[in-house]
């Protein structure tokens, strides 16, 4: 009983939030820039290709590798795992009056995919990188999430839901990613130590 009035408050929760953005932050600009900021997070395509950006430059190569781990373990446990398992309807099937500003989505609503891996990239991004570039990619992260309220297709513990999961990948992401560098660096020290103590022994 008390978990159905609880349910109950959440879902009102999550409805008034959406309509109050609805009826008092939607402008012409607005949506405009929302509907870019949404689109550009489609099928992860911002963050895949900034993650090959870094894969490919040398000096960003582990933060491209942490970022890419983050996407797929993302992919794997919010899209093809949590959405299909929970199976939650669009907002916009369901909240008399909400109005959907990019069409009809293909998957489930919980948890916001957008959400996630923008938040799984950025922060791998804002941990590893110097602020500079952290912040401002962090920031398109935070502005991606909130895209998905203002163009309707997501409650509000959608986003937060993603939002915490891909945070959490991203900091598993990185130790991984962190842990897979130490090995590899002990190795190749071990592999000149060898070298080193073979040449020695050459020489004498």
């Amino acid at each position: 009983m008390q978990g159905d009035i609880l349910m109950n408050a959440i879902l009102e929760w999550d409805a008034s939030v959406l309509l109050w953005i609805q009826e008092n932050m939607r402008t012409d600009l607005m949506t405009t820039i929302m509907k870019a900021i949404t689109r550009l997070g489609d099928g992860g395509c911002l963050w895949i290709v900034l993650a090959i950006v870094l894969l490919v430059l040398n000096k960003t190569r582990k933060v491209g590798a942490a970022s890419a781990l983050a996407l797929i373990i993302t992919f794997v446990t919010v899209n093809l795992g949590i959405k299909n398992a929970v199976a939650r309807i669009r907002p916009y099937e369901v909240i008399d009056g909400l109005t959907n500003l990019v069409g009809k989505q293909s998957d489930f609503s919980f948890p916001s995919g957008h959400s996630a891996h923008a938040f799984a990239v950025g922060v791998v991004i804002l941990i590893m990188m110097p602020k500079k570039i952290g912040v401002p990619i962090f920031a398109i992260s935070i502005l991606m999430a909130f895209s998905r309220l203002y163009v309707g297709v997501h409650y509000p513990t959608d986003v937060i839901a993603g939002v915490v999961l891909g945070t959490i990948i991203a900091f598993l992401s990185v130790t991984i990613i962190n842990k897979i560098c130490q090995l590899w660096n002990k190795r190749n020290k071990a592999i000149e130590e060898e070298e080193k103590q073979e040449e020695a022994l050459q020489d004498m």
